[in-house]
């Protein structure tokens, strides 16, 4: 639904985003980054906002600035809040399907169901000046949806939101991608990302450092040691047969005596041995685990925070 090809975007001789090819199709992709790594002028590319300097921008095969023919079939949802304060959430939102082209009595339906929707029916009618920052979230999501997109957009939306609020603004998403939607997400909280899909382009100064399922990111770094933490009342013993795996390079026994990190250049294989030297030698694990499969530590590897 998304291509970008050679595409960079300049302010003046600031760089937005810088060179970047990548394609995005349905279901949820994750834009990670620090702040200023270019993820909001990536969605202002794609919504139509902005033209690349060079290279080319495409949504749904067509040129999205200024297009209206792209803007009929996407939702988005900005980073900031403008809204019309006087208004009440109902109305603001039945105002957003009329000017999507809706009849009144097809906007106030479509307004219901997306209220619905987000979790907001019986709060909409108070005027948005008084709403908290999680229900002005909650209804920029419900104007976003209101007109069925193919795509949504929503740069930072769990800012605000409170724990219940995330989880639930999570299972929104998740609802839409299952119906075939494309949602890009941007964020700079990565655990929080982790939740809501597998799928991310990383972004670091307006290039992509990588893209694609976090397993897959993580494997072209599996050439640096990979570390598996494993908790078992016999670490020294599970020690033992781990260094005599041609694979494992370190093992580190934690003072407390209960738990045991494994390094190796060959994670998958580690893996498929840990079970056979549980049964085998009848080393009770507990539970496993690696600190470095996981967002932050791809990430903190990519921008140079750290060798993992």
């Amino acid at each position: 639904m998304i291509e970008f090809v050679g595409a960079s975007r300049w302010y003046g001789q600031v760089i937005g985003v810088n060179d970047v090819t990548v394609t995005m199709g349905p279901g949820v992709t994750a834009l990670l980054g620090q702040n200023g790594a270019g993820k909001s002028t990536l969605m202002r590319l794609v919504t139509g906002q902005l033209r690349p300097t060079t290279g080319t921008v495409r949504v749904f095969g067509m040129d999205p600035f200024a297009n209206p023919d792209v803007y009929r079939r996407l939702g988005f949802c900005p980073d900031i809040d403008a809204f019309p304060e006087h208004l009440d959430g109902r109305e603001f939102v039945r105002r957003m399907a009329r000017l999507s082209g809706f009849a009144d009595p097809e906007a106030r339906r479509r307004t219901e169901e997306a209220l619905v929707l987000v979790g907001m029916a019986d709060r909409a009618d108070r005027p948005l000046k008084g709403y908290s920052k999680g229900m002005r979230q909650r209804i920029k999501l419900a104007q976003a949806v209101v007109h069925d997109p193919d795509l949504l957009l929503l740069d930072e939306p769990l800012n605000g939101l409170d724990p219940v609020g995330r989880r639930q603004f999570m299972d929104v998403l998740a609802r839409l991608a299952q119906a075939g939607k494309a949602i890009v997400v941007s964020s700079h909280v990565l655990f929080e990302v982790e939740q809501m899909t597998r799928s991310i382009l990383l972004l670091h100064r307006g290039r992509v450092l990588a893209s694609g399922d976090v397993s897959e990111v993580r494997a072209f770094i599996d050439r640096h040691p990979h570390r598996v933490r494993v908790e078992t009342p016999e670490p020294a013993r599970l020690a033992s047969h781990a260094m005599a795996l041609g694979y494992v390079l370190l093992c580190r026994i934690d003072p407390s005596g209960r738990s045991l990190e494994v390094e190796t250049r060959e994670p998958d294989r580690f893996y498929g041995e840990l079970p056979r030297l549980a049964l085998d030698e009848g080393i009770p694990i507990l539970s496993f685990e690696s600190p470095d499969n996981n967002m932050e530590a791809v990430y903190s590897y990519l921008v140079g925070g750290r060798d993992l």
